[in-house]
């Protein structure tokens, strides 16, 4: 890694408890750490059997459950979650969940102030970040406010024991997805550089043994630190062209999040690698591979992921659409962004060619 004195670099405060067991055992640890005495726990409708077991575990401190996270935190739903809250008389909010429910926590938080407990069983990463997106009439809005970023991240590796193995490798390439562009965001940095480094090293040794045996314990911890590390790169660094892409496809047009993230990657790494050498370099090392966009390919191939925006259900006459709205929106990124470039990257990922 070519060394540069010239950056800036800001850590933000949060605890991070990580263990087997953790959920339920460390989460009203947290709580009283935090001095948190009414808690609303939030979570989706698949993982509400765990998110049951965390709010017991709080026992009095609970306030309620709310089990209604969807992708894309609709607007809607964000109204309901924070009126939820407000009758509860919540003084805090733990979102027990993959992105989804750790979203709807993030647009409590954004409205009413209230510190976020994460406990994530999926590898989204969001859960290290500022970033909060809401979805109105079909359009995806992310910010960024140090309000949402969770006061305390609780990781419990047996949690995630349960996951699909098709979410497990589709959740695990989302977080390769904020290492990546991490790399050769315009605010990187040489610690940025370690951590998504080991992040993608971290997930992309672990999902292969994930795919074989979904129980292997020390697996699924070993994603969960990657996920963490790859999460925390996000939450440092500014977006660039695979994000946005897959925000405009997530939020107009209702694909899912993580399979979104994994057929576009490769595809938007492989636009930009010519502008970024660097960053290549630092992924031909994590991958073990000379061409890191064709790596990813062909690592999803390999253990069943999907590869195609067409097998998501996008149709062929929205490309343009899609890559007019991308196209239309200011953001940074290591190579220029056209109208046709964006089209070039989607009609690949469209019909899943090798990068």
């Amino acid at each position: 890694m070519t060394f540069t004195g010239d950056f800036t670099y800001e850590s933000r405060p949060g605890r991070v408890v990580f263990r087997p067991g953790a959920a339920v055992s460390a989460t009203p640890a947290e709580a009283e750490h935090l001095g948190l005495r009414r808690l609303l726990v939030v979570c989706g409708r698949r993982g509400e059997a765990v998110a049951r077991a965390v709010a017991d575990a709080l026992g009095d401190s609970c306030a309620g459950l709310h089990a209604e996270a969807r992708m894309h935190v609709p607007l809607e739903d964000a109204d309901r979650a924070v009126a939820a809250a407000r009758t509860a008389g919540a003084d805090g909010v733990v979102a027990v969940g993959g992105g989804s429910s750790i979203g709807l926590g993030k647009a409590i938080a954004l409205r009413t102030g209230l510190p976020l407990i994460a406990v994530p069983s999926t590898y989204s990463g969001s859960e290290m970040t500022p970033v909060w997106g809401l979805t109105e009439a079909g359009v995806k809005r992310t910010g960024r406010d140090p309000k949402v970023q969770p006061r305390s991240v609780v990781y419990d590796p047996e949690l995630t024991v349960s996951l699909p193995v098709p979410l497990t490798v589709t959740s695990g390439v989302n977080a390769l997805a904020h290492a990546v562009e991490a790399l050769y965001a315009p605010d990187t940095s040489p610690l940025i550089a370690l951590m998504a480094e080991e992040g993608v090293r971290a997930i992309t040794e672990a999902l292969p043994a994930l795919a074989a045996r979904p129980d292997d314990l020390d697996a699924r911890g070993r994603a969960l630190y990657g996920a963490w590390l790859c999460g925390a790169c996000l939450g440092s660094t500014t977006m660039g062209l695979h994000h946005k892409l897959c925000h405009v496809l997530g939020g107009t047009f209702g694909l899912p999040h993580a399979e979104t993230h994994t057929v576009v990657l490769p595809h938007a790494l492989a636009y930009n690698t010519p502008a970024v050498p660097g960053a290549s370099a630092a992924l031909s090392r994590a991958l073990d591979a000379e061409n890191p966009s064709q790596a990813l390919w062909d690592l999803a191939g390999r253990l069943g992921a999907p590869r195609s925006l067409a097998e998501l259900g996008l149709k062929e006459t929205d490309v343009a659409e899609a890559a007019r709205q991308v196209a239309g929106q200011p953001y940074a990124n290591p190579r220029p962004v056209t109208t046709e470039g964006v089209r070039a990257v989607l009609q690949a990922a469209f019909e899943g060619r090798r990068p």
